[in-house]
């Protein structure tokens, strides 16, 4: 293996646990409000749970990158051989959704909280309090977007 290929599955490997590190506090950190709100109201058990799922999104896109990067360097099939330059490419490429992804789903996790938090003294409130844990996952999606750009646009450079 070269360098090149070892630089972009650095980067591969940081989106995907970086974004899915996030996403475990973020549903981690909602599941326990959630959980706190179900004992004293059981019938409020598909409202938070869905609100304690959206901070798991940041580590499904975080795996997303890291699997088009692996396609795109050849290493899911195909030839393998990148030059040190563009192997540090598809590692910059994937930075953006390693760190917005940790830092948005460890927000959004704090977010659900408050909306959780919200369900429980007002459960007619629901539709307002996806809005909040939602805002969040704007950044996360600019990150997926940029990242995505950037891995195909390295893929047709002539590096």
């Amino acid at each position: 293996m070269n360098i090149g290929v070892a630089l972009a599955l650095l980067g591969a490997v940081l989106a995907a646990l970086f974004a899915g590190i996030g996403s475990a506090i973020g549903v981690g950190l909602a599941g326990e409000a959630a959980a706190g709100v179900v004992t004293e109201e059981p019938s409020s058990f598909s409202k938070v749970l869905l609100l304690q799922l959206l901070p798991g999104t940041q580590g499904i896109y975080g795996l997303l990158i890291g699997f088009v990067t692996l396609t795109q360097i050849g290493v899911m099939g195909g030839s393998s051989d990148i030059s040190i330059i563009k192997g540090a490419l598809y590692l910059a490429a994937c930075l953006p959704m390693a760190f917005v992804g940790y830092k948005s789903a460890i927000s959004q996790g704090k977010a659900s909280v408050a909306s959780i938090g919200l369900v429980a003294k007002r459960p007619d409130q629901f539709g307002k309090a996806m809005i909040f844990p939602a805002m969040v996952e704007t950044y996360a999606i600019l990150a997926l977007l940029i990242s995505i750009l950037a891995i195909f646009g390295i893929g047709g450079m002539a590096v």
